[in-house]
């Protein structure tokens, strides 16, 4: 008798060589921001090449920069961004057949995808110059504070393995695109340097120091929300009284006319203050505070 064993679970492979991956936190904020860039690249894009369009972001993920361009064909439009201040540079990415056809449907054709890859000539580049600049309009506008250098196109290169964005050990944050212009469908990445955009992302698990604990607590227990209650000066009853107590009859109470009412805070007597309105609402006014 034979038995069935079960099939072994797909475990993903993990790569220790990575030096270390998007915290949750900051991957969420990422995800929201260029989701946002996916709509205003898609609205930029049917407006310029008059085509229905649609961008959706697919997936965001940390690489090194060796990783990302060994993930691109050989073969492809890397359009390189200059970042002010930084040394690496950003990279939209993107084949040069898709690019080809938005340049053919601005030119009053037909939008065809072209079937081999190929260099731009002068005017496709010009054309696909302007519309890269348009899309980091975008980017600026949905990344907000999380990207403050200014980010211009520097040069377009067709070679991934020759375009020197970044050191092959730089870490980048790579976003991953599907483009639908018309009837073609092609995939696209976006990569920007950690070091330009974590910072703004904040801690993690930001820790506080030690040695402010008294005003951190004070600060802290300044905001707690407590129960605050206006009462009378209390009486005391013997129990056949509470147990005995009916409808319509009066329990004298200790509290002079002239007292103004405690205003206490569980239990406890803070200040003294006289009954009033406040609209349609009951309010007190504080005429006396305790030490």
């Amino acid at each position: 008798m034979t038995t069935l064993q079960a099939p072994a679970p797909d475990i993903p492979a993990y790569d220790f060589r990575r030096p270390t991956t998007l915290a949750r936190e900051h991957s969420r904020v990422l995800e929201l921001a260029f989701e946002t860039f996916a709509r205003q690249w898609a609205t930029q894009l049917t407006a310029k090449v008059r085509v229905l369009s649609q961008v959706t972001c697919e997936r965001v993920a940390m690489q090194t920069y060796d990783e990302y361009a060994a993930s691109l064909p050989a073969t492809t439009a890397m359009v390189l961004c200059e970042l002010e201040g930084v040394a690496p540079k950003g990279v939209i990415q993107f084949p040069t057949t898709a690019a080809l056809s938005w340049v053919n449907a601005m030119l009053g054709g037909s939008g065809v995808p072209v079937s081999a890859e190929r260099t731009f000539t002068q005017i496709e580049h010009a054309l696909v110059r302007r519309l890269m600049d348009d899309a980091l309009e975008d980017l600026r506008y949905s990344l907000g504070s999380i990207l403050i250098a200014p980010i211009a196109v520097d040069a377009i290169q067709y070679n991934s393995q020759f375009a020197q964005a970044a050191a092959t050990n730089e870490l980048m944050i790579v976003a991953g695109f599907e483009l639908r212009v018309g009837d073609s469908v092609a995939e696209s990445t976006l990569a920007l340097p950690a070091s330009v955009l974590l910072p703004q992302l904040g801690e993690t698990n930001p820790t506080s120091s030690a040695d402010d604990a008294r005003e951190l607590v004070d600060a802290q227990l300044a905001r707690v929300p407590v129960d605050v209650s206006l009462r009378l000066a209390p009486a005391t009853v013997k129990p056949s009284v509470v147990l005995g107590l009916a409808v319509g009859d009066v329990l004298p109470l200790p509290h002079p006319h002239h007292r103004p009412f405690d205003l206490a805070v569980g239990g406890q007597p803070v200040a003294g203050a006289a009954l009033g309105s406040s609209g349609s609402r009951l309010a007190c006014v504080i005429v006396k505070t305790e030490d």
